[in-house]
C-alpha cells in the first residue's frame, strides 16, 4: 500500500475501460477519492458507480477544474491516462498528427499548468503519464502514435527534473501490449509486436503502485523494454536494423 494515497483525490484520464479502468479501480481499493473521466459518459459513470468514486465525463483537456471540484478543492494525484492510437506514415493527414498530438501531448501540459501552480504552493502534488513503449522505443506502422508519444515521455521527464526538489512526483509509465481495446484496434502490427507479451491492465496498475513505493519515475511493467532501450540507447544503428526486421516481416505477411 502506498500510504500517501489513502483518502487521496485523484482523477484518472480515459479511465472508461482499459489501463484507466484498471487504475482506477486500485486506487480507490487502496482508499482513494477517484474521480473517472472518459469521453464515453455511459461507460465512466459505470467505472465510477463500481468504485464509489464520481463521473466526471468530457475531453481530458479540460476537466480539471470540474474534476477539482468535485473532490472538494484538491487533487493530489493526476493520471494523465488517455490516448489516442493514431496509426499511420509520415503521409498521415495533418488531422491525424494534429488530434495525436493535442491527445497524447497537449492533454498533459493543459493538465499541468492547471495543477502545478496549486502543487508549488503546497509543496506535493503526483503527475502519473501513461505513456507507452513506444515513447521509449518506436511501433511500426503508427508514426503520429510513435512521435507523439515520445513527446508525451519528454514531458513527463521535463517535469520531473524541473520540479521534483519542490514535492512534485512524476511517474511514467511505459508498457508494450496490454488487453484492452488499443490493443485489438492496433491490427496486425499489434498482433506481430505486442499481443505476444500482452500483459491484463491490472499488472499495469501493480506495476505504478510497486514504482510509487519505491519513489522511481519510470515505470516498465515489461522488464525487457529496459534492455530494448539500452540497446536503443548504445547500439542504435543495430537496433534501427532489427527494428527494420520486423518491419519487413510485417510488410511480407500483408
Amino acid at each position: 500500500m502506498v500510504e500517501a494515497v489513502q483518502d487521496a483525490g485523484v482523477v484518472v484520464t480515459g479511465a472508461g475501460g482499459g489501463i484507466g479502468a484498471a487504475l482506477a479501480r486500485r486506487f480507490a481499493a487502496e482508499g482513494a477519492r477517484v474521480v473517472v473521466n472518459d469521453l464515453d459518459a455511459a461507460r465512466a459513470q459505470a467505472v465510477a458507480d463500481e468504485i464509489g468514486g464520481i463521473a466526471v465525463p468530457g475531453d481530458a483537456s479540460v476537466i480539471v477544474a470540474g474534476a477539482r471540484d468535485a473532490l472538494g478543492g484538491t487533487v493530489d494525484v493526476y493520471c494523465a491516462n488517455a490516448g489516442l492510437a493514431s496509426g499511420g506514415t509520415e503521409a498521415a493527414d495533418d488531422k491525424v498528427w494534429a488530434l495525436a498530438w493535442d491527445v497524447n501531448v497537449m492533454a498533459h501540459v493543459r493538465a499541468a499548468q492547471e495543477l502545478l501552480p496549486g502543487w508549488l504552493e503546497r509543496g506535493s502534488g503526483r503527475f502519473v503519464s501513461t505513456v507507452s513503449a513506444a515513447g521509449l522505443l518506436t511501433m511500426i506502422g503508427a508514426a503520429p502514435y510513435s512521435v507523439t508519444k515520445h513527446g508525451a515521455y519528454a514531458f513527463a521527464e521535463w517535469l520531473s527534473l524541473t520540479y521534483r526538489h519542490r514535492g512534485v512526483k512524476v511517474h511514467a509509465i511505459c508498457p508494450q501490449g496490454v488487453r484492452t481495446d488499443m490493443l485489438t484496434a492496433s491490427g496486425s502490427a499489434g498482433d506481430l509486436v505486442l499481443a505476444p507479451t500482452a500483459i491484463e491492465p491490472e499488472d499495469v496498475a501493480d506495476a505504478l503502485f510497486k514504482g510509487m513505493e519505491e519513489d522511481r519515475f519510470l515505470i516498465l511493467p515489461h522488464p525487457e523494454v529496459a534492455e530494448y532501450y539500452q540497446a536503443r540507447a548504445t547500439t542504435p544503428d543495430r537496433w534501427l536494423t532489427n527494428m527494420n526486421h520486423i518491419q519487413q516481416k510485417w510488410e511480407a505477411a500483408r
